[in-house]
């Protein structure tokens, strides 16, 4: 991976998605899933439970009515039990709410965050409600130039509004804007439709059925790490 090239000074902008590509997702959501599943004697591996999650999530996200994503990751438990057919409690349906705020930063995301800044503006356009993205805020740390939720725009990923928002606030031309993403579904895809360059991080190499469905989107460059785009940007 990695052996195609851009041109990196072109871009005054990077944009990232937040969970899978900054925070480990994955890691908090099986964790807590497994953890909700112990009092019911269900024990699904890592990798079933993600398929699952894939399965429900854009589903619930994609209905008719717009849903707060704390709202949707109920839902979203609230299907997962009945597809396994236990009965969650309430604490039970909130243990993907609880826990995100405490799920784990990659370990190389601060660092390559600090070092993109010093060249570029930093923006996060991300799947969640504001103050479910606020403990990031604090533990990403880099100040962001801009941040758009799925809250702020009324939708989820792969809805082109949010980009299009996220040109509006940004205010910048697209040739001057690259967005860094681990999903092909939420993000790559949308990127491709408007003509954005992209960056796969495609952390999930040695896990290709993870929490993201899987669609035939194309990005500019994929890498599997921020530390190795890092170091292809020459900032390390």
């Amino acid at each position: 991976m990695g052996t195609q090239t851009l041109d990196f000074d072109q871009y005054q902008w990077l944009s990232f998605d937040c969970y899978g590509t900054l925070v480990d997702w994955e890691t908090g959501i099986s964790d807590a899933v497994a953890d909700a599943l112990k009092a019911h004697d269900r024990h699904l591996s890592k990798q079933e439970i993600l398929a699952l999650f894939a399965s429900v999530e854009p589903d619930v996200q994609q209905g008719t009515e717009f849903l707060n994503y704390r709202e949707v990751l109920r839902r979203v438990m609230e299907l997962m039990g009945a597809r396994l057919e236990v009965h969650l409690s309430d604490s039970e349906a909130n243990c993907l709410v609880d826990t995100i705020g405490g799920w784990p930063v990659f370990p190389d995301t601060i660092e390559a965050l600090r070092m993109m800044k010093s060249r570029y503006k930093l923006a996060v356009i991300t799947n969640v409600d504001d103050d479910l993205f606020a403990p990031a805020t604090r533990t990403l740390g880099v100040e962001l130039d801009a941040l758009i939720t799925s809250q702020q725009c009324g939708g989820y990923k792969p809805n082109l509004k949010n980009f299009h928002v996220a040109t509006d606030r940004m205010g910048v031309e697209r040739q001057a804007w690259l967005h860094i993403a681990e999903s092909l579904y939420h993000d790559i895809g949308p990127a491709n439709a408007l003509g954005i360059a992209s960056v796969w991080v495609n952390r999930g190499h040695a896990n290709p059925k993870g929490a993201t469905r899987r669609i035939d989107a194309i990005p500019d460059l994929a890498v599997h790490s921020l530390d190795e785009l890092v170091r292809m940007m020459g900032l390390k």
